[in-house]
């Protein structure tokens, strides 16, 4: 039965963001072994982030990037721009002024 759907089917986000922690790690030569011994994990759940099975917590996502050595950003395949400082503007004071 047609439901509409195009027959491209979407990667997952949990499924893209373990493509890229395999492609990550695979560039710095570690094995999943390696990387889950770094962030304090078992192996078994190195693989499930890396298939897109787990989705892993914020803490984790920390520790993959610091285990990796780059940024979390990085993590999504992102780079990160240096942008000036907003500064909220001036208002006038509406406290007393002092004569």
């Amino acid at each position: 039965m047609y439901f509409g759907h195009s027959a491209r089917v979407a990667t997952s986000p949990q499924r893209a963001f373990g493509d890229r922690i395999r492609e990550l790690r695979l560039a710095v030569g570690m094995t999943q072994e390696d990387l889950a011994e770094r962030c304090g994990l078992f192996r078994t759940y190195m693989s499930r982030i890396e298939t897109g099975k787990a989705n892993p917590t914020l803490t984790m996502i920390h520790a993959l990037a610091d285990s990796l050595g780059v940024s979390v950003p990085a993590l999504f395949g992102m780079t990160v721009e240096a942008k000036p400082a907003v500064r909220a503007p001036t208002r006038p004071s509406r406290g007393r002024v002092s004569r």
